[in-house]
């Protein structure tokens, strides 16, 4: 049976899942609300407990500003058994919960959302009323996080990465399956993918069967709680089970130690120390409590990076981690605009890399290790580099097998390589400016994309797609103008990678100017993963097998004699 792909993205026909079918009816672009414990996961639970903290603490300044009367010379709850006020203290607080109540649903009537075939909108605000809007066509990514209060709670916050400053869309929250149905929907509909209305109330119906008695309603209700909670952040539907990339915790561990804060705490640990020993106790006073805080740090980084799991889908790349609250993002085709992978020197004995990337959007939530949302992949080894790029930079893989390792020999070049290979290096020359990574300093031009290779102590590969290149930049200062070297830097959306390339000759710098931007038109007239669902590639036919052979005469089993025909009767 062919068809359209219904808005939970299944063929008219086809089994939906529980997240496609509790989607399904919020894609009809009519306002919605969010999930009804929203106000107490957006602060109501801090609010309490800060309520209860000032009035434990200021109770006796409380009664006497309401009550009016002086100091009781004891304790004020006392006070009120003892003046028999038991009923207009059980009064005043239930008219204090009553409005907190009905503060927060009001503030969860007001709050609500739509999603149509263009855009995703949300409104909120009681005496301040605001509205976002983000249109489908600038999406670059959206993030399902679930904090471990709201995964109690069977909830989880969608955020939607859109491209220009703040402008994010958030929902949250909602239920943790309808998040899972509204990504795949919301991903669907930016791919350009429209869906068909024709049998999907059938669909539907047929889908839901038959109605389950209350018993077995709660312990599905259980089942599914409990699912959620310990599920992984790999979506088996829309994603491979299995992880591309699987971070030891003893690598992850060690990464860790051997950042960079841990070298600024080892300095301020030895600067305590001397001004200990000299006379200056007073430091271990105003630093102390810092160093304990740090542990914090390592705590932080180690567990949300635990369960790191990385995949392709249809929709793009989906990468989740997290032990206590779980993030698991989605980035669409197309959205990547550079890619870094580099290697700090305490990390070089081990082998061990990190891929960062730019994106026009980001999440607004802390990625892997605690890092900003932009690090791909927190700590791997060259074989997880390599998994990564074939995931994140598919058009470099997608020629061929041939084609495919000949980037992976370029790659692994430009990660280790000292010089001397077919990268376009510095001139001899430029040992002037780069003393130390001069001969690593260089470039080369693949299918769609130009590498750029730097660093000496601290290596650096960065990969700049044409299609996604904004600009490119020549520039040449006085000295350099007396070497005869130049400097060509790489303009993309803003982000942690910065692809530029130093002291290189400057007839070079020229050629590769004109190289790239004509490079850089034909790739973007060429590209169309903005609408990645309208240009998948169609699925081949299955290939018909072949004829049997003829089996030889004297093997062929004889044909039973048929049987006589059954004697009938003939009408008197």
């Amino acid at each position: 049976m062919t068809g359209t792909p219904t808005p939970g993205g299944q063929l008219p026909g086809g089994p939906l899942s529980p997240a496609e079918r509790a989607a399904e009816r919020f894609t009809d672009g009519e306002w919605h609300r969010l999930h009804p414990a929203t106000p107490l996961l957006r602060g109501g639970i801090v609010f309490i407990a800060v309520l209860g903290f000032v009035l434990s603490n200021l109770r006796e300044r409380i009664v006497n500003f309401f009550v009016g009367a002086p100091d009781f010379g004891g304790d004020p709850l006392d006070e009120i058994y003892n003046r028999g006020w038991e009923g207009w203290a059980l009064l005043a607080l239930a008219v204090v919960l009553i409005v907190c109540l009905a503060a927060f649903y009001l503030s969860w009537r007001m709050h609500s959302f739509r999603i149509t075939g263009d855009a995703v909108e949300v409104r909120s605000g009681i005496l301040f009323r605001t509205q976002r809007k983000a249109r489908l066509d600038r999406i670059q990514g959206i993030n399902i996080v679930r904090p471990l209060l709201a995964r109690i709670f069977g909830a989880a916050k969608l955020d939607i990465s859109v491209a220009g400053h703040d402008a994010n869309v958030q929902l949250a929250y909602l239920g943790s399956v309808l998040a899972d149905g509204l990504r795949s929907d919301v991903l669907r509909l930016a791919s350009g993918v429209r869906a068909e209305e024709s049998g999907t109330a059938a669909t539907l119906a047929a889908a839901r069967g038959a109605p389950q008695t209350r018993a077995g309603q709660v312990g599905d209700f259980v089942t599914q709680r409990v699912n959620e909670f310990l599920a992984p952040e790999l979506d088996p539907n829309a994603a491979p089970p299995e992880s591309v990339v699987k971070i030891p915790p003893l690598r992850l561990f060690g990464s860790l130690l051997l950042s960079g804060f841990t070298v600024f705490l080892l300095i301020v640990v030895g600067l305590l120390i001397y001004g200990a020993s000299a006379g200056a106790p007073w430091l271990l006073i105003v630093v102390l409590p810092g160093l304990i805080g740090s542990a914090s740090f390592y705590i932080n980084r180690f567990t949300k990076s635990l369960r790191y799991s990385i995949a392709g889908t249809p929709d793009g790349v989906r990468m989740g981690f997290g032990l206590l609250s779980t993030s698991n993002e989605t980035l669409p085709p197309g959205r990547i605009h550079a890619v870094e992978v580099l290697q700090p020197l305490l990390w070089r004995p081990f082998g061990w890399w990190q891929i960062r990337i730019d994106t026009a959007g980001h999440s607004k939530e802390k990625g892997a290790a605690g890092q900003a949302n932009t690090t791909m992949l927190p700590v791997g080894d060259a074989e997880d580099v390599a998994r990564v790029l074939a995931l994140v930079m598919p058009s470099l893989f997608a020629d061929g097998e041939a084609a495919a390792a000949e980037h992976r020999d370029v790659i692994a070049a430009g990660m280790t390589s000292r010089g001397g290979d077919d990268f376009t290096g510095s001139p001899r020359r430029a040992v002037w400016l780069r003393p130390l990574s001069w001969q690593r300093t260089g470039f080369r031009m693949v299918d769609g994309a130009v590498l750029l290779r730097r660093g000496f102590v601290w290596r650096s590969l960065a990969v700049v797609p044409l299609a996604r290149l904004q600009s490119l930049e020549l520039e040449q200062g006085p000295v350099e103008r007396m070497l005869g070297l130049a400097e060509a830097r790489f303009h993309t959306v803003s982000g942690p990678v910065r692809p530029r390339l130093g002291a290189i000759d400057a007839a070079t710098g020229i050629r590769l100017f004109e190289t790239v931007s004509a490079r850089a038109v034909q790739a973007a007239e060429a590209d169309r993963s903005h609408r990645w669902g309208l240009h998948r590639p169609e699925p081949r036919p299955p290939v018909a097998a072949p004829p049997a052979a003829p089996v030889p005469p004297t093997t062929r089993p004889a044909a039973p004699p048929a049987a006589p025909p059954a004697p009938t009767e003939e009408a008197p």
